[in-house]
């Protein structure tokens, strides 16, 4: 708890700091704007206000993201932090589409334009404040494992890009009267709407259940290999119930000649080291049962796995087991994702043993590439 209300303040402060430096940027650029009638300048206004609104739902959704477990949600808010990261992406999305209207249509009925110092420097001092903020808020975020932080540093850092080339295009009318205004404007717009479109995605993304980051699960793997007794640790399953809060299930492979008396006490020390150094709680620890008493199922093993991985659509062979009463062979087999005939892999596969194992009846089961 004390970790996650850690979290909690840093993304609040962060998001408070760029409330404030993108209302001054509205009330600068919206000035400046409307002064020296700049559809750019003030739709470039307009983009930092849709960013002040963004850190401001940011901040509501971490304070609802923190509250306690209930009898209603059981597993905690954490989820509530990607639906905010939607809402994001929503407002972006409608901030581009109307600037990209507003931005058509000064392309048919072009004003005059008049640019100051004063308003060079407005937009060069909103550039650096901007690149400055976007890195200040992404890097808070990637520390932190915030989406919604990740994803208003990364479109900060784009904005001091678009309002580059809204001084750009002012630098040009000022030198050779051209006027880009409503164009500069379209290629914001078009910019904008492809951030927002992106955001939602990335929401989504995690909402459905992406692919787990494969550092994490290899620390975790790490982490119970070392223990002893285990030999082996594979379908490690993670559930996302909000950033770095992961509740899960794995098998372990141990020796078969381990009781229950010393299989409970090394579940619950996997279990509570696990949630320690990880902060992921397993729900589930399911054993895989390891031929360690005959010599000759040893080497049948070491055979089977030979012919199986030989196969370059096979990405992990495990639960080996034989079972000498009932001359039952057993193992799992994972195929790549990549190959679409999957079941003639497997075919092969069990082809192959039978023809060299054939006194035993031979269960392979296919796991799922998490």
């Amino acid at each position: 708890m004390n970790k996650e209300n850690e979290r909690e303040k840093i993304i609040v402060k962060t998001s408070i700091v760029g409330i404030l430096a993108n209302i001054l940027l509205v009330i600068f650029k919206l000035g400046i704007g409307i002064f020296s009638n700049s559809i750019a300048i003030i739709l470039d206004g307009i983009n930092n206000l849709t960013d002040a609104l963004s850190s401001l739902v940011t901040i509501v959704a971490t304070k609802i993201a923190n509250l306690a477990p209930d009898k209603k949600h059981p597993l905690g808010h954490g989820r509530i932090e990607y639906l905010s990261t939607m809402i994001v992406a929503g407002i972006i999305f409608y901030a581009g589409i109307t600037s990209l209207i507003e931005s058509i249509k000064k392309i048919f009925n072009p004003t005059d334009v008049e640019y100051s110092k004063i308003t060079l420097g407005i937009l060069i001092f909103s550039i650096l404040l901007k690149f400055l903020l976007g890195r200040y808020v992404k890097n808070v975020g990637e520390k932190f494992n915030s989406s919604s932080l990740i994803a208003s540093g990364a479109d900060a850092s784009f904005d001091a890009i678009l309002s580059f080339s809204v001084l750009l295009s002012a630098l040009i009318y000022i030198f050779t009267k051209i006027n880009l205004e409503a164009y500069v404007g379209i290629l914001i717009s078009i910019f904008i709407i492809k951030s927002g479109i992106e955001i939602f995605m990335d929401a989504v993304n995690e909402i459905l259940g992406k692919r787990m980051d494969k550092k994490l699960i290899n620390e975790i793997k790490n982490t119970i290999n070392a223990i002893e007794n285990v030999h082996g640790v594979y379908d490690l399953l993670l559930h996302n119930y909000g950033p770095d809060k992961y509740v899960g299930s794995v098998h372990i492979e141990i020796p078969d000649f381990l009781t229950a008396e010393v299989i409970d006490p090394l579940e619950r020390h996997i279990n509570s080291i696990v949630l320690e150094k990880h902060n992921v709680y397993l729900s589930g620890i399911t054993i895989y049962s390891m031929n360690t008493k005959n010599n000759e199922l040893i080497k049948i093993r070491s055979r089977v796995k030979e012919i199986v991985l030989s196969h370059k659509e096979i990405l992990e062979f495990h639960g080996f087991y034989i079972e000498e009463k009932t001359m039952s062979m057993r193992f799992d087999i994972i195929i790549d994702y990549s190959f679409e005939n999957r079941e003639k892999i497997y075919n092969i596969i069990l082809k192959e043993i039978k023809n060299e194992y054939s006194e035993y009846n031979i269960n392979i089961k296919v796991d799922i590439d998490v």
